[in-house]
């Protein structure tokens, strides 16, 4: 583990890396000129706070087979490349759909639709940024990447605001236009997104003789993979989707108008944190940040149940941007430490289906007691999830030391 006093040298990021990166942000920007207005579309087709939980889990349900599916086969195919046009592709080409949306089924499948593409691309994404730098700087590029993910967070409101306010377009024709930074994100990629060349040196039992050894790909995933990623399982059920969040605040009194610019301050919060979140992983030990981060979220989660104003759930808001950048770069750095290179695609796959799979009971228990029981209990109850998740991470060894890129 690094030390303040033992700081690593740091290295610039690839062109790889910040080409994703730039993908990421076009991509988030076109998600997110859609993503804040969904609740309100949802009420306008006829649903509510169980729709919105059903929308949520199914989505991520039916990605999680294609995400585990995805991890391993971006590890047996020589080039991540095409696997990841192709998930951000489909992910572009659906979300423009919301526009010839009439009831909340049709959104449910459009939803459905664009976490297929993030099932397909995610794992091959992550695999090719974690070999794309030296282990001691992987917070670093995780970090970046999810800046610029949720600075396009920003971008999206913004540009969806100034269409529905500025030029005065129906929120349909929003929808529509989404098209437009998705497929820009899309030849990004294909135009400035590198393949990077597979260094992956057999095993000590590999090269030991037998040709019927299986490749590394092939082997089961390390026992502190296996105990992490039992974790982080534990930790998705306390992930309810962020649009809860602003449910919340909505039912507190907040106007319509202001929650775009309430979710545009938590991906801005996100955004600013998630570099130094990164990097702080990289210096102080990823668990370490990491137990800070999931404390914080459990913290919040409670407060939002406690709270009665939307001033107050707004500064709730701002408590839990900060885990968000504590967190995003170095949950995943942590994974790619506990792996070999030729097994890092099928470990990000898992890591994404076990925390998809999860993500639908969490979201409609979470709906089913926000409507029907309470907020308090729905909050509350998913901030105990993460604190236990929380004490549980004692039982995940540390990553072993940092070396160079495989």
């Amino acid at each position: 583990m690094s030390t303040p006093e033992t700081k690593p040298p740091r290295h610039p990021l690839p062109r790889t890396v910040v080409a994703l990166g730039w993908v990421s942000l076009l991509t988030d920007a076109a998600s997110d000129m859609i993503y804040p207005l969904v609740p309100a579309f949802l009420l306008s087709l006829g649903g509510g706070a169980e729709a919105l939980g059903w929308l949520e889990g199914i989505a991520e349900l039916i990605a999680a087979a294609l995400k585990l599916a995805s991890g391993r086969i971006s590890d047996r195919w020589r080039k991540r490349k095409p696997l990841i046009a192709l998930g951000y592709g489909i992910s572009a080409l659906a979300r423009p759909f919301y526009a010839l949306a009439t009831s909340p089924l049709h959104a449910v499948l459009i939803r459905a639709s664009d976490r297929v593409g993030k099932g397909l691309r995610g794992p091959a994404r992550d695999a090719m940024v974690a070999s794309a730098v030296p282990a001691a700087d992987r917070g670093n590029a995780f970090g970046f990447h999810r800046m610029m993910d949720n600075f396009g967070g920003v971008l999206g409101p913004i540009l969806a605001f100034l269409l529905l306010r500025a030029v005065d377009l129906p929120l349909r024709t929003v929808f529509a236009a989404s098209i437009v930074p998705g497929l820009a994100a899309v030849l990004v990629i294909l135009i400035f997104v590198k393949e990077l060349p597979r260094h992956e040196a057999p095993s000590p039992t590999q090269s030991a003789a037998s040709p019927d050894t299986p490749a590394p790909s092939a082997l089961p995933l390390p026992p502190a993979a296996r105990r992490y990623l039992i974790v982080l399982g534990l930790f998705s059920l306390a992930g309810s989707g962020d649009l809860f969040l602003l449910n919340r605040m909505s039912d507190l009194g907040l106007d319509q108008s202001l929650i775009p610019l309430a979710w545009i301050s938590l991906q801005l919060g996100k955004g600013l944190l998630n570099v130094a979140g990164g990097r702080a992983s990289d210096r102080y030990g990823r668990k370490r940040v990491l137990a800070l981060a999931w404390l914080l979220y459990a913290i919040t989660y409670a407060g939002f149940g406690l709270v009665d104003s939307w001033q107050l759930a707004w500064v709730m808001l701002g408590l839990y941007a900060i885990h968000y950048g504590l967190a995003e770069g170095g949950q995943k750095a942590l994974l790619a430490e506990y792996v070999p290179a030729a097994s890092r695609g099928r470990a990000f796959g898992a890591q994404l289906a076990i925390e998809g799979a999860v993500v639908l009971p969490a979201n409609v228990l979470f709906g089913l007691a926000y409507a029907r029981i309470s907020p308090f209990v729905a909050f509350v109850g998913t901030g105990a999830i993460a604190l236990l998740a929380t004490i549980a991470l004692a039982w995940v060894p540390p990553p072993p030391p940092k070396g160079e890129v495989e």
